[in-house]
């Protein structure tokens, strides 16, 4: 998944190689554990009753997993454990020892539980490779956000690029996506490409799945306003939403007969970070005081540092 920890690093508090110390909340830590369980009911679900029944893969960890143990006599829930090892570890240094115990609880957990549903058969949903590739990339997506939602991962992958990307120019995204057109062009020669094609589907589909469960409504969304009443909109923001804002100065290009009689005025521009579930309070506290402003609003990957709204990933 390209964008899972993409902009999560500063949330995982990553200092050097050095691990970061936490806190303990038991109720926390409680909600968050019922976050993971959650995660890999999700996931189990997925693998056991779309994914391996049927021969396809999904990206990183996981991936390697299926596609090694569709060719060995091992249990694929085997090779989760063992290749999200090294990850483990490299998570107890890259980002906090809380992190690594949750990440080795929940991967040995799906993998436990994965090999006890294989030995009793669990049921298979269904051999549509379509809808195979959709809800099965669904529910592992599920299975994924839920557990970073929980403060862990289920699938090393994106804890190596973290590592990688200070070592090399590259971006997190970049790195993943270059390991898993590895994973899919191995699995084309071995399988076929129909199988590769439809386990593509399957990762972007969890991708997917996975960006709207770590972002979701929760977004970042950065808003420019321009506005004779700049001054009334920063204040009511400041008073209504608690967020910070930052003044640009600038000059009022306009066209026409006004441009004349205006002539290139002195204006100030607000920039704010809010929530998608804010924007709406923006755009009404907008409305209230200058109806005919210019307002632009962009998404935002990650932010850092500020007076923004915390959102509840780690």
């Amino acid at each position: 998944m390209s964008t899972r920890l993409a902009e999560k690093e500063k949330e995982f508090k990553l200092k050097g190689s050095h691990s970061v110390s936490e806190p303990f909340h038991m109720a926390t830590f409680v909600k968050d554990s019922l976050v993971i369980i959650l995660g890999i009911i999700m996931a189990t679900i997925s693998l056991e009753g779309f994914i391996i029944p049927n021969g396809l893969l999904d990206g990183g960890v996981t991936g390697i997993s299926l596609l090694v143990g569709g060719i060995t006599t091992l249990d694929v829930s085997v090779y989760i454990f063992i290749l999200n090892v090294p990850f483990i570890l490299m998570g107890y240094k890259q980002v906090s020892k809380i992190f690594a115990l949750k990440t080795f609880l929940a991967i040995i957990t799906l993998s436990a539980v994965l090999w006890l549903l294989h030995a009793f058969h669990f049921p298979v949903v269904t051999h549509d490779k379509l809808l195979i590739s959709v809800f099965g990339g669904l529910f592992l997506g599920a299975g994924i956000g839920f557990a970073m939602r929980g403060g862990c991962v289920i699938d090393g992958t994106e804890v190596l690029a973290l590592y990688l990307t200070r070592r090399a120019s590259l971006q997190v995204g970049e790195i993943i996506l270059l390991i898993n057109v590895v994973i899919f062009a191995v699995a084309a020669l071995i399988h076929g490409i129909e199988v590769a094609l439809y386990s593509v589907l399957t990762y972007l589909s969890a991708s997917k799945t996975v960006d709207f469960l770590t972002n979701g409504i929760e977004e970042y969304t950065g808003v420019f306003i321009i506005s004779k009443s700049s001054e009334k909109i920063r204040r009511r923001i400041i008073a209504q939403l608690g967020r910070g804002v930052t003044i640009f100065k600038g000059k009022r290009g306009l066209m026409g007969k006004k441009a004349i009689e205006d002539g290139l005025n002195d204006m100030d521009i607000i920039y704010t970070v809010v929530t998608k579930l804010e924007l709406s309070k923006v755009k009404n506290i907008v409305n209230e005081i200058d109806p005919e402003c210019f307002m632009t609003t962009q998404s935002i990957n990650s932010v850092r540092g500020g007076m923004i709204k915390p959102r509840k990933l780690h």
